[in-house]
């Protein structure tokens, strides 16, 4: 989709031709800036730009195709630059990244679009509202479209920021199940990571070969902005490992306590169980010995004897108070 087709001379638009050939020819014929913004165009839409401004096929697939990492690329006096745009979304406190593909040439840029992140028409609005800087040429154009890249990862860094604060608190209020969003945070801060992490880099090349000292100064603003940005984000990465360290060292000690509680039941159950035991096996003793004198057969040793009562009562008690004193001297009872 063709979001803007405009011809700048002298820092001001003067034309919007209707067509690409009509822009390449007249910014031929008069001079000044094309600017050509496209969003998520199909290789059939690009193809009349790429062939009426001799872009390279190579950045042409990559500009058709997206999925690209952040980088830097020369193709016949034509730069090419990949930006990955950023926003956070609150309702799923997730990361929505872009893709801004940049095609600078000594009189036109073409910038495509992919995606929701970083809308390119507020760096349009800007430029044109300050004549003196889009005099600087294409170079000027790649410089505001960076910057707005690199401005909108502010709002997603302050976004990652709080959700760490809210894992921390969730890990150290003994929330077990905070596992799972430190992992698809740590997930969304990487990806960020590679999004930005070239960027200063980029920026570095682009202040080596700027020959305008004004634009230079623009770049390494930018440049100084990303560089703080990728070092907030790789203390992310860090601080998120560290908690994840800390949540499971945390919920081993949680474990380790519920474990030691177990076994404490179990040793007070075990005693429990030896006492009963102890007990049952002191009360079958004298149930035993009734059992066996209680069977009145004619011939058996002791029917007859006076003294037979006492004697099995004194058996059924010192059996009795003899399993008693061995249970007791083991801890049984």
């Amino acid at each position: 989709m063709i979001v803007d087709n405009a011809i700048y001379v002298d820092g001001r638009r003067t034309a919007e031709p209707s067509s690409f050939h009509e822009t390449h020819e007249a910014v031929r014929r008069a001079g000044g800036l094309a600017w050509i913004g496209l969003h998520s165009p199909t290789e059939e839409e690009f193809s009349s730009v790429a062939g009426e401004f001799g872009l390279h096929p190579l950045a042409v697939e990559d500009a058709v195709k997206a999925h690209q990492r952040p980088k830097l690329e020369r193709y016949d006096g034509t730069l090419f630059v990949v930006l990955r745009p950023a926003r956070y979304v609150d309702e799923t406190e997730t990361v929505e990244f872009g893709e801004v593909h940049v095609f600078v040439g000594e009189d036109f840029v073409v910038t495509v679009r992919h995606g929701e992140a970083s809308e390119l028409g507020r760096v349009r609005t800007r430029l044109e509202g300050d004549p003196g800087l889009l005099r600087l040429g294409p170079a000027a154009v790649l410089y505001a479209v960076t910057d707005r890249v690199v401005d909108d990862y502010a709002p997603v860094v302050a976004g990652l920021e709080n959700d760490i604060d809210e894992i921390e608190s969730e890990v150290f209020s003994g929330n077990a199940g905070v596992s799972r969003r430190i992992y698809e945070l740590s997930r969304e801060v990487i990806e960020f990571q590679r999004a930005t992490e070239p960027l200063p880099g980029i920026l570095g090349e682009l202040i080596g070969t700027a020959e305008n000292p004004e634009l230079q100064r623009y770049l390494r603003d930018v440049q100084d902005h990303a560089l703080r940005v990728t070092e907030q984000v790789g203390s992310f990465r860090v601080l998120l490992q560290n908690i994840l360290s800390v949540n499971l060292t945390l919920v081993g000690l949680s474990q380790n306590e519920e474990v030691k509680a177990l076994t404490q039941a179990s040793i007070a159950q075990n005693d429990e169980v030896k006492k009963i035991s102890a007990w049952a096996a002191i009360l079958f003793a004298p149930t035993l010995v009734g059992t066996v004198y209680g069977m009145n057969f004619d011939h058996m040793p002791e029917l007859h004897w006076a003294l037979g009562y006492p004697f099995a009562l004194a058996l059924m008690l010192l059996i009795s108070v003899s399993l008693y004193l061995v249970f007791k001297r083991r801890g049984w009872l």
